[in-house]
């Protein structure tokens, strides 16, 4: 049973977007374009900045622009909304409560996937911008899964924003050795499973070639989930 189109809020980045279309395409297990899922995509990057507005760098909030964005794509026809941006789930309940359909929690199933990979599972790690840890997205659903979130210190954190904002958003090459002391940081403060818990960080995985079973990708989980609801079959 198809249940289709799906309506992509995209723009929070533009880069991770397109990516996340990518990932459904090639997640699907399709032999004709016809088995692909139908996708209407919003991809409006001048939703203003989510972690600014979170860390109280900026009083324009992204939450109504984003609301508005969801009620577009149901007057267009999607059946749910998948919103490609961690970050951006700390205004999850405002863009939800704007429309009649589902909108996608990209947190829950990306916690959800970590403990797929990683049975037994008791830690999680947690790389993803400010905006994210402050809003606690992650920890509230890793609490509730029964696992214990872990974050990186200062030091590192502030990497990993400048691996998101001064590489991937700025469209600039970010060494595999950064990518990897943050991983091995977590590891080596407990975490079980690490989550790319922002969607530039999904793209740097993708490019640096990344393949190890406990850095579970958000925008795959998500990408997964969609393909599911849509009704198409995964590969």
């Amino acid at each position: 049973m198809r249940n289709e189109p799906v309506g992509i809020l995209g723009g929070v980045g533009p880069m991770a977007t397109v990516y996340f279309m990518q990932r459904v395409l090639e997640m699907t297990d399709a032999g004709r374009d016809q088995d692909h899922v139908d996708m209407l995509v919003w991809n409006h990057a001048s939703i203003p900045d989510r972690t600014a507005y979170i860390v109280g760098d900026s009083d324009e909030s992204p939450g109504p622009v984003m609301a508005e964005d969801a009620r577009q794509l149901e007057r267009a026809g999607a059946k749910f909304i998948a919103l490609p941006c961690n970050t951006a789930q700390a205004f999850q309940d405002e863009v939800a409560a704007a429309v009649d359909i589902p909108v996608i929690d990209i947190v829950a199933v990306t916690v959800q996937a970590a403990q797929a990979a990683v049975p037994g599972l008791t830690t999680l790690g947690i790389l993803a911008t400010d905006g994210t840890l402050r809003a606690e997205t992650y920890h509230r659903a890793a609490e509730a899964a029964g696992l214990q979130p872990i974050v990186p210190d200062d030091v590192v954190q502030k990497d990993v924003m400048s691996m998101i904002y001064d590489g991937v958003k700025a469209g600039m090459p970010v060494e595999r050795d950064r990518f990897d002391a943050a991983v091995a940081h977590l590891r080596a403060k407990g975490a079980g499973a690490i989550v790319l818990g922002c969607t530039e960080l999904s793209i740097l995985q993708t490019d640096l070639k990344v393949d190890e079973p406990d850095v579970v990708d958000s925008l795959d989980a998500l990408a997964a989930r969609t393909v599911v609801l849509a009704g198409g079959r995964l590969r």
